[in-house]
């Protein structure tokens, strides 16, 4: 059966009100919860970047589920420093915590002064950034000298099981390169041949573990409510994901997207006020095997939003999967 999570949107909402959200969406029947981990939103309308890891702990501590986060180790975080911070949610939570490393964007990563590499580069210094997570995670001592650079580090606090590290990825060229090393993908909703070309290619890898969609999506009592949502908070989708990497503004990100109308953003996810046209897309996503869902409505008021789709969504989807 599909698991189906909610993601906390930390570009979008204070840490204080992401908490109720989740712990909302705990009571109303979601089955996990999952986060971003921004240092700017993607547009100054949002408003928001709270520190993901400080919020982690509070939130599985105020939580039953298993909680996860997207995380771009490498630049802005050495990855050093990232095990120490996977190291400890593991050893407090233990089963209930996973990371999914990806190779980042601009606009999180420019604040460290260093240049923004290109996409090989980048991709390199993922792998090497796994490779260095994963031995500190193991108890090593690791000194490395190629993309990342570590002197004699050890993590000394270990969970007795290292967190899962799933891969981010969206291309399937990048679910075959992430597929040798990742204990799981996280994707985002894409059409279902495109969805099912980017599974086959994980797991014709070697790919293990869960495949996991998150899902954009903007409810609301009306159409047109949902509609107007998305064009304030999330009409960013529209910008091409390989520009969406290289901009490192938010004010980059309005200015690329200013002109766009309500009916451009609307093609671009599903906003309607219908939770069965909600329900049948979900259900879709369902059918081709996917493991787990996440699921991001984009507006700022969540609590509708989590107790209608739990009392007319949830339900029916978990019915609709066994």
């Amino acid at each position: 059966m599909t698991i189906v999570g909610f993601h906390a949107s930390h570009e979008q909402l204070p840490p204080s009100r992401l908490l109720d959200a989740v712990k909302r969406a705990e009571q109303a029947g979601f089955d996990a919860a999952m986060c971003s981990d921004h240092y700017e939103p993607w547009s100054v309308r949002q408003g928001h970047s709270g520190y993901a890891w400080s919020w982690l702990a509070a939130a599985l501590e105020a939580t039953g589920f298993s909680l996860g986060v997207v995380t771009a180790p490498g630049q802005r975080y050495h990855p050093a420093v990232a095990a120490q911070k996977l190291a400890p949610l593991a050893e407090m939570y233990p089963g209930r915590f996973w990371a999914a490393i990806g190779s980042g964007e601009a606009i999180n990563e420019h604040i460290a002064g260093e240049p923004w590499p290109d996409k090989d580069e980048r991709d390199a210094r993922l792998a090497a950034t796994v490779d260095v997570i994963r031995r500190l995670l193991a108890g090593e001592e690791v000194s490395t000298d190629g993309p990342i650079r570590v002197d004699r580090a050890r993590v000394w606090s270990l969970p007795k099981t290292p967190p899962p590290l799933f891969a981010a990825a969206v291309s399937t060229e990048t679910a075959r390169e992430v597929a040798p090393w990742a204990d799981g993908v996280i994707t985002i909703d894409q059409p279902t041949d495109a969805l099912r070309e980017f599974m086959d290619a994980y797991r014709d890898a070697g790919g293990r573990g869960p495949i996991c969609v998150q899902v954009h999506l903007s409810w609301a009592p009306t159409d047109e409510e949902a509609v107007a949502i998305a064009h304030d908070q999330w009409r960013q989708s529209l910008v091409p994901a390989n520009l969406s990497w290289e901009l490192d503004r938010p004010q980059d990100f309005d200015e690329r997207t200013a002109d766009v109308t309500p009916e451009q953003v609307a093609e671009t996810l599903l906003c309607s006020s219908d939770t069965g046209a909600h329900l049948d897309h979900l259900a879709g996503i369902a059918a081709v095997g996917v493991d787990r869902i996440y699921l991001h409505h984009v507006g700022t008021e969540q609590d509708a939003f989590i107790d209608t789709f739990g009392e007319r969504v949830l339900p029916e989807l978990r019915e609709a999967g066994r």
